[in-house]
């Protein structure tokens, strides 16, 4: 009886979760790597700069069947992150218990990294299918070599080296986790398995030969230009960070499954608990000397997919009690992560949160800025060059409007994340204005993707390729968390002599979030390269509310920026202005500028959070 109690209650959830991953994948703005992926589909090949070719190849198999639209591109990674859980299902139940088997798949369907899984196009959903097939095949082959589990795990293994290079990791612990048990070495000395690792290896084949043809460039990138390879503290931070993501009951749970079965009789039970301990604690270790700046509290998911199998032998022995507690906190942190993606898909949550460290902006704003491209362009000559700052705009661009091929300009976020040395093979990345031969050019450039420190050094180093930066419209997307400037170059225009750049300002009082009352005093700075500031006016939810005094000194600011900026003013760039606000109902209003340089540009500049409230 609760066998079948466990299933229904599975199948109804598994129903439940893939439903909302399809809402959710229809709604979610498409993340800047997976529009780079599409991208990379729009120029099919065996491997690309950053991964291997089947992340691609699967998005464009969607956007072939099912049209182009954020579901055509999700839906089989959505497809392949529904089938890990039978698969893992399956497996418990043949090598342990039927009725722990519907256990493993419930807490498989809600652990928050895979309760996710699928969502976005990336390669996690098929790295995780790859890892389950090998795990699948070794445990088959520690009962005796067979065909069928020879030729499942070169399914696995060849899926994996077309997923990541992260696989090898999975590769790497396999083959030592085989190598400890009696059984695994016999298994090793069957020439059938050593067929299917040399199928497996094959499909690495790709991608080593387009880093002998690219010098090594991805390898360089993955295995030695992100990672600082210094040791560092921060890698304590894993523990915590991983504990939280896997809701931190499972956690135990699956730590306890991991030591109590590294020394079971059950060949299968070792394999697993050796796979998945060796997996998780060498990212841990590699934690310490490894890449903090980028995304990785997902690397671990493979090791996860191991010890759930075991999970239901440990979860099974607590009081009933815990038990309930660890289900209720499971499904907590699977509504936090969906959740998530929930609520940055909503413009309005997505606003509130411009002024937090949490600002998920690499979701926000394609759409608006796209809009705002196309009408730009309506006014414009049909040989027009689209050019984007770097390849996240040029990837969410080309998806939006269709255009796979928008020219790039060079920017430290390609090198960053790798992408610089496939734009180049392309042909797509832009050095210098004279390559447009005369065309006229709509630049896009992203005032929100270096730090504010270093935004003015980004517009001197576009000066140097383009010439002077002619600001044609601002977009400020969630009030600025997001800021666009789009430049319009005019046919056969001359570079000027002297370049002028937009607006760089700050709002250094109030802060933003400030809750205030009564009249208010509003100060700031405010430059723009070569043509100078003519006049500020601060605004209130986007309506002028009073003109600042420009022109004050400020010292601290002029010395930071002497014999960096060319504001004819310096040092006297700062400004003050009081806001009224006594007529104003309590409630949270947007305090921005409006700056006019005195070359006749007008810029809005971002707008931040400011709390009025009831006069005491």
């Amino acid at each position: 009886m609760r066998r079948i109690e466990m299933r229904t209650v599975f199948i109804a959830l598994w129903v439940l979760v893939v439903a909302l991953k399809l809402a959710i994948a229809m709604r979610l703005p498409l993340f800047v790597d997976e529009a780079f992926y599409w991208l990379e589909g729009q120029r099919l090949a065996w491997a690309y700069s950053d991964l291997p070719g089947l992340t691609a190849w699967l998005i464009r198999l969607g956007t072939e069947l099912f049209g182009d639209g954020l579901l055509a591109v999700r839906l089989p990674f959505v497809a392949i992150s529904a089938l890990v859980p039978w698969l893992l299902v399956r497996l418990t139940a043949r090598e342990f218990d039927a009725d722990a088997a519907w256990t493993t798949g419930c807490l498989a369907l809600l652990l928050p990294l895979l309760g996710s899984l699928g969502v976005m196009a990336l390669p996690d959903a098929v790295l995780a299918l790859a890892t389950v097939l090998c795990l699948d095949a070794g445990t088959r082959l520690l009962r005796g070599v067979t065909y069928g589990a020879s030729l499942l795990l070169a399914l696995g293994l060849a899926l994996g080296a077309l997923s990541h290079y992260r696989f090898i990791a999975v590769i790497a612990v396999g083959i030592v986790a085989l190598a400890s048990l009696p059984s695994g070495r016999l298994a090793l000395r069957d020439p059938r398995v050593w067929i299917a690792i040399a199928f497996g290896a094959a499909a690495w084949g790709p991608l080593l030969a387009w880093n002998l043809a690219n010098a090594e460039a991805g390898l360089r990138f993955q295995m030695v230009d992100r990672h600082p390879w210094a040791f560092h503290l921060d890698g304590w931070q894993f523990l915590v960070i991983q504990a939280g993501l896997v809701t931190p009951l499972v956690f135990a749970v699956l730590a306890l499954a991991a030591w109590r079965m590294r020394r079971m009789p059950d060949d299968a039970a070792r394999f697993l608990a050796l796979c998945g301990a060796l997996i998780v604690v060498g990212f841990f270790a590699l934690g310490f000397v490894a890449d903090t700046e980028r995304v990785s509290f997902h690397w671990p998911l493979p090791g996860y997919l191991a010890l759930l199998p075991l999970a239901g032998f440990v979860l099974v022995g607590w009081p009933r009690w815990l038990q309930a507690l660890t289900w209720a906190s499971l499904v907590a942190g699977f509504l936090l992560v969906n959740g998530y993606y929930v609520a940055v898909s909503s413009p309005q949550v997505r606003e509130r949160a411009t002024a937090l460290k949490w600002y998920p902006s690499n979701f926000a704003g394609w759409d608006q800025l796209a809009d705002a491209v196309r009408e730009v362009r309506a006014d414009m000559p049909d040989d027009t060059v689209l050019v984007a700052d770097n390849f996240k705009i040029g990837a969410e661009l080309g998806f939006a409007l269709g255009d796979p091929d928008i020219r790039v300009l060079d920017h430290p976020i390609n090198r960053h994340h790798g992408r610089a040395p496939q734009l180049q093979l392309w042909g797509l990345q832009l050095d210098d204005r004279a390559e447009l031969g005369g065309r006229p050019a709509l630049v896009v450039v992203g005032a929100t993707d270096v730090k504010f420190s270093a935004l003015l050094e980004r517009y001197q180093q576009l000066c140097a390729t383009l010439g002077s930066l002619p600001v044609t419209r601002v977009v400020n997307v969630d009030r600025g968390g997001q800021r666009f400037v789009l430049l319009r170059f005019d046919r056969d225009a001359a570079p000027a002599a002297d370049c002028v750049t937009p607006v760089v300002a700050h709002i250094d009082a109030p802060a933003p979030g400030a809750r205030v009352a009564g009249q208010v005093e509003v100060s700031g700075w405010a430059i723009k390269d070569v043509a100078g500031v003519e006049s500020v006016v601060v605004t209130l939810d986007g309506a002028p509310v009073a003109t600042a005094h420009y022109g004050l000194r400020n010292t601290f600011v002029g010395g930071f920026l002497q014999g960096r900026s060319h504001d004819p003013g310096q040092p006297d760039i700062a400004f003050t202005a009081t806001l009224d606000l006594r007529d104003r109902p309590p409630g949270l209003y947007w305090l921005g500028l409006e700056i006019v340089g005195r070359d006749g540009s007008v810029e809005r500049w971002a707008e931040q959070p400011l709390r009025v409230a009831a006069p005491e």
